[in-house]
């Protein structure tokens, strides 16, 4: 049936193809007395069989995308699925107590994970987790349901969700995704930056998508617009099939500048470099001609685990990161664990506002031996490559001196051990208001700031940028936040270091120019929009640029004005 979304404009791009509904089915199941008992174990062994093969592939991917440490869930999962005291157990349960396989499993299963709570052992009680997650794709091959995992594609799709969590993600089959089409998020959640990242036309926050899209659908997803059509008619099917050629074509020309410098027009040379999540996103990251990684998101080390990577584990990833990479240098963020990424095992105590609450370097410093820890693995991989360390939600000064003391202290210990290190540059990343304000105390202090945007402009307009209902609010061309991002760059040129930004905001065309007036050294994005920028950049004179800065951060009243001045100022911008 015939259906128009609208939602937010996440990813350029237009994409047409099946939906794919990565949802969760219902797997309620009820009690049964089985009669026919030698049916019910084929079934059981049957959904057995279907459950391992399915892990095995996701296994297989995860090893490729996080390497084998990173994939040693996926193995405990096949491990219980082919453990032969649990088998043997549902058996007994279905020939003796005439129990349905779905129920028999389900509670052998249940009764491990009660004499895993009931020990001691921290590392055992947290595999519980790991217990209803075998449990729920039994279960859905016994039902006859699909339980979606997008490590399991095997043809093109537009995937339809509710929201994407970061874990979501690491291990998709992202060759296989035409688009996505979310019911919440905005232009800075982890849906919309994946999306520009892998270069996948995107909408995000439709509201209904979920519940109006179903699998099988023919759909158009239209990222530049924000617009989503389901079941089109053959002429909305031929115009968006010439768009996706036409971007095909338009991504070719872009790949001939992959391994050129950035320059503006009158020659004003800045960095474009790659956020990261993973050692998977480096072919992505070499890909679009990244000259850097301004920012490597080290959390997901910590959130794909069941507990909390060892120091050699941590080391063992870093390495790999800055050997392939070399010799750009590479921005490692320390842990930003918090808000919207809590880590289950730490037992984080419930906040009533978790985004201003221990998150980030207040976490680290709270639990210094997981700091100390991590600082040690990626003093360990500096020998390997060109490591920049940078410290997440620095407020105050005194936080970033008890950070760098830290630092301080595990690199003393490893140089009296003889551990060979390299020249290492620690900064911090500038995205409380207050550092901001403070920027000329702090760039005395550190060898780099990056500006964090994404909440940098959150804190500033006190709005959440996860919530819909303030999304108006998140606004990255205010007057308000221009000011703030002069004052930082402004404040590290005077003190004779680099100034870079990593969110969002550095890969929008909007403020693009407005940037390159500012005089940032370093523009760190999403993969999936160096190359557009290069291009941008080649065409903008930075010297006539000044004139738009002092426009929009002293006569600009609000955010549309500074669009129009951009747009005023850099006529070509949509076709740049």
């Amino acid at each position: 049936m015939r259906a128009m979304l609208k939602g937010i404009a996440a990813s350029d791009g237009v994409a047409c193809g099946r939906v794919y509904r990565f949802v969760e089915p219902d797997l309620t199941v009820k009690k049964r007395t089985i009669t026919n008992l030698d049916y019910e174990l084929n079934r059981f062994h049957q959904a057995l069989e279907a459950a391992v093969s399915e892990v095995e592939t996701i296994e297989t991917r995860a090893t490729k995308s996080l390497g084998a440490d990173g994939a040693q869930v996926f193995s405990a999962h096949r491990a219980m699925l082919q453990d032969p005291e649990v088998i043997a157990a549902t058996e007994t349960k279905i020939k003796v107590e005439h129990l349905n396989a779905e129920v028999a499993f389900a509670t052998v299963m249940n009764d491990f994970a009660q004499s895993f709570l009931a020990t001691d052992n921290t590392l055992i009680k947290e595999r519980t987790s790991d217990v209803h997650d075998v449990v729920k794709r039994v279960t859905a091959h016994l039902l006859g349901v699909t339980l979606p995992n997008l490590a399991l594609l095997k043809e093109p799709v537009v995937v339809v969700t509710h929201d994407l969590n970061p874990s979501d993600t690491v291990s998709a089959a992202s060759k296989y995704i035409l688009g996505f089409v979310t019911d919440l998020g905005g232009r800075t959640s982890h849906s919309s930056i994946l999306a520009r990242s892998l270069n996948i036309p995107a909408v995000v926050g439709t509201q209904t998508g979920t519940q109006t899209l179903m699998d099988g659908d023919s759909v158009i997803v239209n990222g530049s617009t924000g617009s989503v059509v389901s079941d089109p008619d053959q002429a909305e099917l031929d115009t968006a099939k010439q768009a996706m050629l036409d971007r095909i074509t338009n991504m070719k020309r872009l790949a001939t500048l992959r391994n050129h410098t950035t320059t503006s027009r009158d020659g004003v040379g800045v960095t474009l470099a790659a956020n990261m999540g993973t050692a998977s996103d480096i072919p992505n990251v070499l890909q679009n001609g990244a000259e850097a990684v301004g920012l490597m998101r080290t959390e997901f080390l910590y959130m794909d685990s069941e507990q909390l990577p060892t120091e050699d584990e941590q080391f063992a990833t870093y390495r790999q990161v800055l050997e392939k990479l070399a010799p750009r240098p590479v921005v490692i963020r320390t842990l930003d664990i918090g808000g919207d990424k809590p880590l289950p095992y730490l037992h984080q105590k419930q906040e009533a506002n978790p985004f201003l609450g221990a998150r980030a370097i207040r976490q680290s410093l709270a639990h210094q031996a997981i700091f100390r820890s991590q600082l040690r693995a990626l003093l360990r991989a500096s020998a390997y490559g060109n490591l920049r360390i940078m410290f997440p939600m620095i407020a105050t000064l005194d936080e970033f001196r008890q950070a760098k003391a830290i630092y301080d202290d595990e690199r003393s210990k490893l140089t009296t051990a003889r551990v060979p290190l390299g020249k290492i540059k620690v900064g911090m990343m500038v995205e409380v208001p207050a550092a901001a304000l403070l920027a000329d105390r702090f760039a005395h202090e550190v060898d780099f700031m990056s500006i964090g945007t994404n909440d940098l402009i959150g804190y500033t307009m006190a709005a959440d940028r996860t919530n819909q209902d303030v999304s108006y609010l998140y606004q990255p061309y205010h007057p308000a936040i221009l000011r703030l991002v002069q004052r930082i760059i402004t404040a590290g040129h005077t003190a004779g270091i680099p100034v870079a930004m990593c969110g969002e905001m550095a890969g929008d065309p909007i403020a693009v120019p407005l940037l390159l007036g500012m005089g940032l050294d370093e523009f760190s994005m999403g993969a999936g929009s160096i190359l557009k920028t290069r291009q941008l950049i080649s065409q903008l004179n930075a010297k006539d640029l000044q004139g738009l800065v002092e426009s929009a951060v002293n006569s600009a009243d609000t955010s549309q004005d500074v669009i129009t001045m951009v747009q005023a100022a850099v006529p070509d911008l949509t076709q740049a």
